[in-house]
């Protein structure tokens, strides 16, 4: 039986609806924090049982006949000392292996580093460590940096008609639809072990070209405005958002800076046999429904 994770959230759910394309819906199961909200899963055969992280137990039971099990990522960043990501990850990983799962896949990110200045990707890097280190086969989805990311970053600039932020450096924008037909190829025609390449959109753009996008798309400019990192942090804080969430945005316009999202592969589109969903189109879509 193949084991999804998290299937509740934007990207879990849509693998399961991806995998119902290409596998019996008995032979798939969801572990998911509250069974209420799968309702739909189950009413398509798919079995849906209680799976949480932080209780070992439960694991157990949800992944329970598991053949493969897919852990979504939590985005947990935990306190000092392991975050509470990684350990909730290793749980997963270890459950899976009690359970007897021939493979456990992770989705990971493009830009996983144990020196990467965003700490998601230290955390992506030290789960991947875990991986190799747990007897279990696995891979490692390497996804792009999801297109979701570019409109949280552009939907004020749609308001105010200016998009200010540190300088960036272009990042191969990718659709959460996309990452989940490719993680339901892989998982069941068992495609790579180990890291997959980086499973990206076909461009990478920058701050700069997403504001030239936006500004065509609505017919007016979008001023893409350059400010100094001091700057930036100093405007978000008085803007209320929390230091944590001000760490975060610096760390991803850092690495981005530095290149770590930058490189484009044709991976993603051999595994879903198109070409993968642009920036604009996503971008498009999210202004036409008022992102």
């Amino acid at each position: 039986m193949i084991i999804v994770t998290g299937a509740n959230g934007k990207l879990g759910r849509a693998v399961v609806k991806q995998l119902l394309k290409r596998v019996p819906a008995g032979q798939i199961g969801v572990s998911v924090r509250d069974p209420h909200q799968a309702q739909e899963l189950q009413e398509c055969g798919v079995r849906v049982r209680r799976g949480d992280y932080d209780e070992a137990e439960s694991l157990q039971h949800a992944f329970e006949g598991a053949s493969q099990v897919l852990i979504v990522s939590t985005g947990i960043m935990g306190e000092a000392g392991i975050p509470h990501g990684i350990r909730q990850h290793q749980a997963a990983i270890d459950a899976a292996k009690k359970a007897g799962a021939s493979r456990v896949l992770y989705t990971s990110h493009m830009g996983s580093s144990s020196t990467s200045p965003f700490a998601p990707m230290i955390h992506h890097a030290a789960t991947e460590e875990r991986l190799k280190a747990s007897g279990v086969s696995f891979t490692s989805l390497r996804n792009g940096y999801y297109a979701a990311s570019a409109l949280l970053l552009i939907g004020g600039a749609i308001k105010t008609g200016e998009l200010i932020a540190p300088e960036d450096g272009p990042i191969a924008w990718t659709d959460h639809s996309d990452l989940a037909e490719a993680a339901a190829a892989i998982i069941s025609e068992q495609k790579f072990d180990g890291l997959t390449p980086s499973l990206t959109g076909s461009e990478a753009i920058d701050m700069e070209g997403i504001a030239t996008i936006a500004s065509d798309i609505l017919g007016r400019t979008i001023r893409r405005i350059v400010v100094s990192d001091e700057e930036f942090r100093d405007r978000m804080l008085s803007q209320g958002v929390p230091e944590a969430s001000v760490n975060m945005r610096m760390g991803m316009f850092l690495a981005s800076r530095r290149g770590d999202f930058v490189q484009i592969d044709p991976a993603l589109a051999h595994l879903i046999g198109r070409p993968p969903v642009s920036i604009r189109e996503v971008l498009k879509e999210s202004i036409s429904n008022g992102i």
